[in-house]
């Protein structure tokens, strides 16, 4: 038995329009990107598609183009990849960790209005593995507390909340095109934005602070100090040729995410995390919580069944203790439970109902 964790859509059609790059000669930012950038902003709704070469470089840059630096605090969530957090000490700002909710692995929102300063300018909730924040619960958050809201939706394209696109909520939003991602350039992010000027400023930032309206290369001026994230044509088509068929592989997840539910109800040992009410959820991953979840973990991985933890506590790493410009509030003890209970199954487009129901009984099995 061998079933990867993750798959990566590759079709025919997609690799295609990688070979029409390469024979086109044009490989650096160009028009791909600039299509997958207007398409993208056409699928969320919004109004400014944003292409970077990561979800990390893009939530560092939202942080610039809000003016957030030294003396300023951010709130971030426990549970999640390190990114997440250490964007806001290399702009220079405060990193303020807060717990999260042991039902959906997504920052407590009461944690949140707690941790709150004078000097608190912006939240980065992470929509968790595909599940949507409530947007309710921000919002009342940020106009309370006059705040910016810059989303971290790194694994979640296609979800939404009360009808609403992830990627058109938040002040800005960014998501990650890393293979883990059903939607994929290799390496890759997308920052999305409705406010113009930040959207403009952004564009020129990552253009090594190019005024973008010049129109041939000897008229080029740089207005501001920049730096260079921009996506090549090579990546862009990947991820161009993926999008053209989201509705087909948002589906795909959906109906596995069903089955591995239908296959999981009966077991009394495995909790599954709840969906935000009024989300819909994009399931870049499934999550089970299981008590016993080492144990299952490795027999599996002996079985060739490719399973992996959820994601990381922040608090338990050297990176963030004992650093000036990072500070945990409370004792993390729902982030830690979920640490310690969370476990990923393998989910991608060609995986089988019967492959699903071999996962389900292995880690009967293994109870």
């Amino acid at each position: 038995m061998n079933i990867p964790l993750i798959k990566p859509y590759i079709d025919q059609e997609i690799k295609q329009r990688v070979f029409d790059v390469l024979d086109s000669g044009y490989l650096t930012e160009g028009p791909v990107t600039k299509e997958f950038e207007q398409k993208f902003a056409s699928y969320i709704g919004c109004r400014n598609a944003i292409a970077v070469t990561s979800c990390t470089t893009g939530l560092e840059m939202a942080l610039r183009v809000l003016n957030i630096g030294q003396g300023d605090e951010v709130i971030v969530p426990d549970y999640t990849y390190p990114a997440t957090a250490s964007v806001i000490p290399i702009v220079g700002a405060s990193a303020i960790i807060v717990d999260v909710s042991k039902d959906n692995m997504i920052i407590d929102y009461d944690a949140i209005e707690q941790a709150i300063t004078k000097k608190t300018k912006a939240i980065i909730p992470v929509s968790a593995f595909g599940n949507p924040l409530d947007f309710d619960r921000l919002n009342e958050i940020k106009r309370k507390h006059n705040l910016y809201i810059i989303e971290d939706a790194a694994p979640s394209v296609g979800a939404e909340f009360k009808g609403i696109k992830v990627g058109n909520l938040a002040d800005i939003t960014v998501f990650s095109f890393h293979p883990r991602k059903f939607i994929t350039t290799g390496e890759g992010g997308m920052i999305t934005t409705n406010n113009d000027k930040w959207a403009n400023w952004l564009n020129s930032y990552k253009h090594f602070g190019m005024d973008m309206s010049g129109t041939s290369r000897e008229g080029i001026k740089f207005e501001i100090i920049g730096t260079n994230y921009k996506l090549s044509n090579i990546l862009s088509a990947i991820g161009l040729g993926q999008l053209t068929k989201i509705d087909k592989l948002l589906q795909q997840r959906k109906d596995l995410a069903k089955n591995y539910i239908k296959l999981l109800e009966k077991e009394s040992t495995i909790k599954l995390p709840i969906t935000t009410n009024h989300g819909i959820h994009s399931y870049q991953s499934f999550i089970v919580y299981h008590p016993n979840r080492d144990t299952i973990m490795n027999r599996m991985r002996k079985e060739g069944i490719e399973v992996q933890i959820g994601t990381y506590a922040l608090h338990m790493h050297k990176a963030f203790n004992n650093n000036p410009l990072v500070k945990i509030i409370g004792n993390m003890e729902n982030s830690q439970w979920c640490y310690d209970h969370a476990l990923t199954l393998p989910l991608f487009y060609d995986l089988t109902n019967e492959q699903q129901e071999l996962i389900v009984q292995e880690i009967i099995k293994s109870e």
